[in-house]
Protein backbone atom coordinates (compact mmCIF):
# COMPACT_ATOMS: atom_id res chain seq x y z
CA UNK A 1 0.00 0.00 0.00
CA UNK A 2 1.35 3.41 -0.98
CA UNK A 3 1.29 6.11 1.69
CA UNK A 4 0.37 9.63 0.61
CA UNK A 5 0.58 12.56 3.00
CA UNK A 6 -0.80 16.08 2.80
CA UNK A 7 0.43 19.19 4.53
CA UNK A 8 -2.55 21.50 4.28
CA UNK A 9 -6.19 20.40 4.28
CA UNK A 10 -7.87 23.45 2.76
CA UNK A 11 -10.14 23.34 -0.27
CA UNK A 12 -7.50 22.12 -2.71
CA UNK A 13 -5.96 19.54 -0.41
CA UNK A 14 -9.40 18.31 0.57
CA UNK A 15 -10.47 18.00 -3.08
CA UNK A 16 -7.43 15.92 -4.01
CA UNK A 17 -7.76 13.66 -0.96
CA UNK A 18 -11.47 13.18 -1.64
CA UNK A 19 -10.70 12.17 -5.22
CA UNK A 20 -8.13 9.61 -4.09
CA UNK A 21 -10.40 8.22 -1.38
CA UNK A 22 -13.35 7.79 -3.73
CA UNK A 23 -11.26 6.10 -6.41
CA UNK A 24 -10.94 2.86 -4.49
CA UNK A 25 -7.17 2.80 -5.00
CA UNK A 26 -5.04 0.99 -2.42
CA UNK A 27 -3.60 4.15 -0.88
CA UNK A 28 -3.16 5.16 2.76
CA UNK A 29 -3.95 8.85 3.20
CA UNK A 30 -2.56 11.05 5.97
CA UNK A 31 -2.89 14.78 6.54
CA UNK A 32 -1.68 17.58 8.76
CA UNK A 33 -3.12 21.07 9.12
CA UNK A 34 -2.52 23.67 11.80
CA UNK A 35 -6.30 24.06 11.93
CA UNK A 36 -7.28 20.68 13.34
CA UNK A 37 -10.96 21.30 12.53
CA UNK A 38 -10.14 20.92 8.83
CA UNK A 39 -9.10 17.34 9.47
CA UNK A 40 -12.50 16.46 10.91
CA UNK A 41 -14.26 16.48 7.53
CA UNK A 42 -11.63 14.08 6.19
CA UNK A 43 -12.32 11.31 8.69
CA UNK A 44 -15.28 10.02 6.69
CA UNK A 45 -12.92 9.58 3.73
CA UNK A 46 -10.50 7.47 5.77
CA UNK A 47 -7.77 10.11 6.06
CA UNK A 48 -5.51 9.65 9.08
CA UNK A 49 -4.66 12.84 11.01
CA UNK A 50 -1.00 13.68 11.64
CA UNK A 51 0.45 15.57 14.58
CA UNK A 52 3.08 17.58 12.67
CA UNK A 53 4.38 18.51 9.23
CA UNK A 54 7.48 16.35 9.62
CA UNK A 55 5.39 13.28 10.45
CA UNK A 56 4.07 13.37 6.87
CA UNK A 57 7.59 12.67 5.57
CA UNK A 58 8.30 10.13 8.28
CA UNK A 59 5.25 8.06 7.29
CA UNK A 60 4.76 8.75 3.58
CA UNK A 61 6.81 8.52 0.39
CA UNK A 62 4.59 11.04 -1.43
CA UNK A 63 3.86 14.31 0.36
CA UNK A 64 1.68 17.07 -1.08
CA UNK A 65 2.48 20.63 -0.07
CA UNK A 66 -1.08 21.97 -0.26
CA UNK A 67 -0.41 25.35 1.32
CA UNK A 68 -0.27 28.92 0.08
CA UNK A 69 3.11 30.13 -1.26
CA UNK A 70 3.32 32.62 1.61
CA UNK A 71 3.16 29.72 4.12
CA UNK A 72 5.68 27.53 2.35
CA UNK A 73 8.89 28.71 4.04
CA UNK A 74 7.55 27.85 7.49
CA UNK A 75 6.54 24.39 6.25
CA UNK A 76 9.91 23.72 4.59
CA UNK A 77 11.75 24.79 7.74
CA UNK A 78 9.61 22.39 9.76
CA UNK A 79 10.24 19.37 7.50
CA UNK A 80 13.80 19.88 6.25
CA UNK A 81 15.29 17.23 8.56
CA UNK A 82 12.55 14.70 7.75
CA UNK A 83 12.76 14.79 3.93
CA UNK A 84 14.52 11.68 2.61
CA UNK A 85 16.45 11.17 -0.63
CA UNK A 86 13.56 9.17 -2.07
CA UNK A 87 10.78 11.44 -0.78
CA UNK A 88 8.51 12.72 -3.54
CA UNK A 89 7.42 16.30 -2.81
CA UNK A 90 4.33 17.38 -4.74
CA UNK A 91 3.98 21.16 -4.64
CA UNK A 92 0.83 23.05 -5.62
CA UNK A 93 2.38 26.38 -4.58
CA UNK A 94 2.19 28.90 -7.43
CA UNK A 95 5.55 30.18 -8.65
CA UNK A 96 7.70 27.96 -6.41
CA UNK A 97 10.49 26.08 -8.20
CA UNK A 98 11.75 22.56 -7.58
CA UNK A 99 15.24 23.98 -7.01
CA UNK A 100 13.99 26.18 -4.19
CA UNK A 101 12.21 23.29 -2.46
CA UNK A 102 15.31 21.11 -2.67
CA UNK A 103 17.60 23.87 -1.43
CA UNK A 104 15.39 24.34 1.63
CA UNK A 105 15.02 20.61 2.37
CA UNK A 106 17.02 17.81 0.71
CA UNK A 107 18.90 18.37 -2.56
CA UNK A 108 18.23 14.74 -3.58
CA UNK A 109 14.47 14.80 -3.01
CA UNK A 110 12.20 14.15 -5.98
CA UNK A 111 9.82 17.01 -6.85
CA UNK A 112 6.66 17.29 -8.93
CA UNK A 113 5.22 20.75 -9.56
CA UNK A 114 1.45 20.96 -9.93
CA UNK A 115 -1.02 23.68 -10.90
CA UNK A 116 -4.55 22.43 -10.14
CA UNK A 117 -7.82 24.37 -10.01
CA UNK A 118 -10.85 24.49 -7.74
CA UNK A 119 -13.21 22.39 -9.94
CA UNK A 120 -11.25 19.49 -8.44
CA UNK A 121 -13.83 19.80 -5.65
CA UNK A 122 -16.42 18.38 -8.07
CA UNK A 123 -14.09 15.89 -9.77
CA UNK A 124 -13.89 18.21 -12.78
CA UNK A 125 -10.42 19.64 -12.27
CA UNK A 126 -7.89 20.65 -14.88
CA UNK A 127 -4.34 20.14 -13.62
CA UNK A 128 -0.95 20.93 -15.15
CA UNK A 129 2.06 18.94 -13.93
CA UNK A 130 5.80 18.97 -14.54
CA UNK A 131 8.52 16.57 -13.43
CA UNK A 132 11.74 17.85 -11.93
CA UNK A 133 14.99 16.18 -12.89
CA UNK A 134 15.69 13.13 -10.72
CA UNK A 135 12.05 12.17 -10.29
CA UNK A 136 11.42 8.77 -11.85
CA UNK A 137 8.84 8.13 -14.55
CA UNK A 138 7.06 5.74 -12.19
CA UNK A 139 6.83 8.34 -9.43
CA UNK A 140 5.62 11.00 -11.84
CA UNK A 141 3.04 8.63 -13.32
CA UNK A 142 1.71 7.91 -9.82
CA UNK A 143 1.15 11.62 -9.18
CA UNK A 144 -0.40 12.17 -12.63
CA UNK A 145 -2.84 9.32 -12.00
CA UNK A 146 -3.94 10.93 -8.75
CA UNK A 147 -5.01 14.06 -10.61
CA UNK A 148 -6.61 11.93 -13.29
CA UNK A 149 -8.98 10.74 -10.56
CA UNK A 150 -10.14 14.33 -10.05
CA UNK A 151 -10.56 15.44 -13.68
CA UNK A 152 -8.18 16.01 -16.58
CA UNK A 153 -4.42 16.60 -16.42
CA UNK A 154 -1.70 17.65 -18.85
CA UNK A 155 2.09 17.53 -18.63
CA UNK A 156 3.93 20.79 -19.31
CA UNK A 157 7.56 21.86 -19.32
CA UNK A 158 8.88 23.04 -15.93
CA UNK A 159 9.75 26.41 -17.47
CA UNK A 160 6.07 27.00 -18.36
CA UNK A 161 4.57 26.31 -14.93
CA UNK A 162 4.17 30.02 -14.24
CA UNK A 163 2.61 30.80 -17.62
CA UNK A 164 0.10 27.95 -17.29
CA UNK A 165 -1.42 29.45 -14.13
CA UNK A 166 -3.54 31.91 -16.13
CA UNK A 167 -4.81 29.10 -18.36
CA UNK A 168 -6.14 26.70 -15.74
CA UNK A 169 -5.22 27.76 -12.20
CA UNK A 170 -6.61 31.30 -12.06
CA UNK A 171 -8.97 31.14 -15.05
CA UNK A 172 -12.01 29.85 -13.12
CA UNK A 173 -12.17 33.25 -11.38
CA UNK A 174 -11.99 35.01 -14.75
CA UNK A 175 -14.78 32.81 -16.11
CA UNK A 176 -16.93 33.49 -13.04
CA UNK A 177 -16.54 37.23 -13.56
CA UNK A 178 -17.55 36.83 -17.21
CA UNK A 179 -20.59 34.79 -16.14
CA UNK A 180 -21.54 37.42 -13.55
CA UNK A 181 -21.70 40.08 -16.25
CA UNK A 182 -24.24 38.05 -18.25
CA UNK A 183 -26.32 37.24 -15.20
CA UNK A 184 -26.28 40.88 -14.09
CA UNK A 185 -27.52 41.88 -17.55
CA UNK A 186 -30.33 39.33 -17.29
CA UNK A 187 -31.42 40.81 -13.96
CA UNK A 188 -31.32 44.32 -15.46
CA UNK A 189 -33.95 43.28 -18.03
CA UNK A 190 -36.10 41.53 -15.43
CA UNK A 191 -35.03 37.93 -16.05
CA UNK A 192 -34.73 36.04 -12.78
CA UNK A 193 -31.24 35.32 -11.47
CA UNK A 194 -31.98 31.63 -10.98
CA UNK A 195 -33.18 31.23 -14.56
CA UNK A 196 -30.26 33.18 -16.01
CA UNK A 197 -27.71 31.29 -13.91
CA UNK A 198 -29.09 27.90 -14.91
CA UNK A 199 -29.19 28.74 -18.61
CA UNK A 200 -25.81 30.48 -18.78
CA UNK A 201 -24.01 27.84 -16.70
CA UNK A 202 -25.36 25.07 -18.94
CA UNK A 203 -24.30 27.12 -21.96
CA UNK A 204 -20.75 27.27 -20.56
CA UNK A 205 -20.71 23.52 -20.04
CA UNK A 206 -22.10 22.82 -23.50
CA UNK A 207 -19.75 25.27 -25.18
CA UNK A 208 -16.77 23.68 -23.44
CA UNK A 209 -17.87 20.26 -24.70
CA UNK A 210 -18.13 21.70 -28.23
CA UNK A 211 -14.51 22.91 -27.95
CA UNK A 212 -13.24 19.52 -26.80
CA UNK A 213 -15.53 17.10 -28.63
CA UNK A 214 -16.96 18.65 -31.81
CA UNK A 215 -13.82 18.45 -33.91
CA UNK A 216 -14.22 22.08 -34.96
CA UNK A 217 -11.77 24.90 -34.35
CA UNK A 218 -12.83 27.75 -32.07
CA UNK A 219 -13.08 30.03 -35.12
CA UNK A 220 -15.43 27.53 -36.78
CA UNK A 221 -17.53 27.27 -33.62
CA UNK A 222 -17.92 31.05 -33.50
CA UNK A 223 -19.00 31.03 -37.14
CA UNK A 224 -21.58 28.29 -36.46
CA UNK A 225 -23.37 30.58 -34.00
CA UNK A 226 -22.98 33.76 -36.05
CA UNK A 227 -25.73 33.97 -38.67
CA UNK A 228 -25.12 36.76 -41.17
CA UNK A 229 -27.06 39.85 -40.13
CA UNK A 230 -28.20 38.17 -36.91
CA UNK A 231 -28.03 38.95 -33.20
CA UNK A 232 -24.73 37.21 -32.45
CA UNK A 233 -22.85 39.25 -35.04
CA UNK A 234 -23.95 42.47 -33.36
CA UNK A 235 -22.84 41.24 -29.96
CA UNK A 236 -19.47 40.11 -31.30
CA UNK A 237 -18.91 43.54 -32.80
CA UNK A 238 -19.24 45.14 -29.37
CA UNK A 239 -16.88 42.61 -27.74
CA UNK A 240 -14.30 43.31 -30.43
CA UNK A 241 -14.77 47.07 -30.13
CA UNK A 242 -14.11 46.62 -26.41
CA UNK A 243 -10.89 44.78 -27.31
CA UNK A 244 -11.91 41.64 -25.42
CA UNK A 245 -9.08 39.47 -26.74
CA UNK A 246 -6.37 41.98 -25.81
CA UNK A 247 -7.96 42.49 -22.37
CA UNK A 248 -7.78 38.73 -21.80
CA UNK A 249 -4.13 38.73 -22.91
CA UNK A 250 -3.37 41.57 -20.47
CA UNK A 251 -5.15 39.61 -17.73
CA UNK A 252 -2.97 36.56 -18.43
CA UNK A 253 0.22 38.64 -18.54
CA UNK A 254 -0.62 40.23 -15.17
CA UNK A 255 -1.27 36.79 -13.70
CA UNK A 256 2.04 35.46 -15.02
CA UNK A 257 3.93 38.54 -13.82
CA UNK A 258 2.67 37.94 -10.29
CA UNK A 259 3.71 34.29 -10.50
CA UNK A 260 7.28 35.38 -11.30
CA UNK A 261 7.16 37.84 -8.39
CA UNK A 262 6.19 34.97 -6.08
CA UNK A 263 8.81 32.70 -7.60
CA UNK A 264 11.49 31.21 -5.37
Amino acid sequence: MTSVGFIGAGNMGFAIMKGIAQSGNDVMLCAYDKDASKLERLKEHGVNPLLSESEAFEKCKYVFLAVKPQQLDDVLDAVKNAVKDDSVIVSICAGITAEYIRTKTNENARVVLVMPNTPLLLGEGATALSKAEGTTDEEFSFVCNIFGLCGEYAVVSPDKMKEIIAINGSSPAFIYLYAKAFIDYAKSVDIGEETATKLFAKTLIGSAKMITDSGNTIEQLIEMVSSKGGTTIEGLKKLREGNLEETVAECCRACTKRAYELSK
